[in-house]
């Protein structure tokens, strides 16, 4: 009888020390499960950043290499020699096709209605087209993805001022 007393005693207390065991087991499976979800988190926020990085870094160099897409436009335009303007042709449409491919987007201008967002009033000129029209583009813009990175600087249209006939009072 004291071998089943004992035996009852035992198992009691093995089972008590597995359902310690086992609850332990789970706390640290749950502890597990947690670290490796703030891994994860981890290594997601660090692959944001490093596109974050990498695409405000192509923006600051492509934001320098402006003026040079503006010189090599102008040395195709104003070359009076016929091979070096192709040259220059050349190498434009090569740096453009790069940076075209890298997000850089020219915003068109000439035609559509003036938005500040977009464009940089200059100067505005009497036109036949209605008032806000951009009619010349001086300068230019580029956006880099969504971003702006440089405003076009245009030319807008205004009303025309109606001329008065000659012979008629305007006071009455």
């Amino acid at each position: 009888m004291k071998r089943k007393q004992k035996t009852g005693k035992e198992n009691y207390r093995i089972k008590k020390e597995l359902e310690e065991k086992s609850k332990l087991a789970d706390e640290r499976l749950s502890q597990i499960r947690y670290l490796q979800a703030d891994f994860d988190n981890y290594k997601k926020n660090l692959d944001k950043q490093r596109v974050q990085f990498e695409t405000t870094a192509n923006q600051r160099l492509i934001t320098k290499l402006l003026p040079i897409i503006d010189d090599l436009e102008a040395a195709v335009e104003k070359s009076g020699n016929k091979e070096a303007q192709e040259g220059y042709s050349i190498i434009l449409r090569k740096l453009l096709d790069v940076l075209l491919k890298s997000g850089l987007k020219p915003i068109e201008s000439v035609g559509k209605k003036f938005d500040p967002y977009y464009h940089e009033a200059i100067m505005s000129t009497e036109s036949d087209k209605s008032e806000g029209t951009v009619l010349e583009e001086l300068q230019k813009g580029y956006m880099f993805h969504s971003n702006v990175i440089r405003h076009s600087k245009v030319k807008v249209a205004k009303n025309k001022k109606p001329k008065h006939k000659k012979g008629y009072d305007d006071h009455g």
